[in-house]
């Protein structure tokens, strides 16, 4: 969660499983319960981290998608995920007209960006 605090800015909010007073393993006291983004534009971005009894492969079942009209901010989020991610589809002109991107980032998160094209 720093590393989509350092692209999407805001204000971040992490609470442990041990700060909660869960019962979890002792080894997992320290793990987030809940991580809260408020990104600037309005993004919100919620997760947390799954205790050992809960099944599921990391990043496999998640995606994210970013869309609007202003190509500065959204270029800059997409700058920002592709530090040490593995490409999909490069941000380029879309047949729909609009510029799009997906990416996975280095956490295995899937990503899509779409720049939506001026109406003018």
């Amino acid at each position: 969660m720093e590393f989509y605090h350092s692209i999407f800015g805001g204000e971040l909010t992490l609470s442990t499983f041990g700060e909660a007073g869960m019962e979890v393993d002792p080894s997992e006291v320290n793990q987030l319960m809940h991580a809260q983004l408020l990104g600037d534009n309005g993004l919100v971005l919620m997760g947390s981290d799954a205790p050992m009894h809960i099944e599921g492969a990391a990043g496999s079942a998640y995606s994210v998608s970013l869309s609007g009209p202003d190509a500065e901010i959204l270029r800059g989020y997409w700058d920002g995920l592709a530090a040490g991610a593995t490409i999909e589809q490069p941000l380029t002109t879309a047949p729909w007209g609009d510029t799009f991107g997906m990416l996975v980032d280095q956490f295995g998160i899937s990503w899509m960006v779409n720049i939506v094209a001026d109406q003018a």
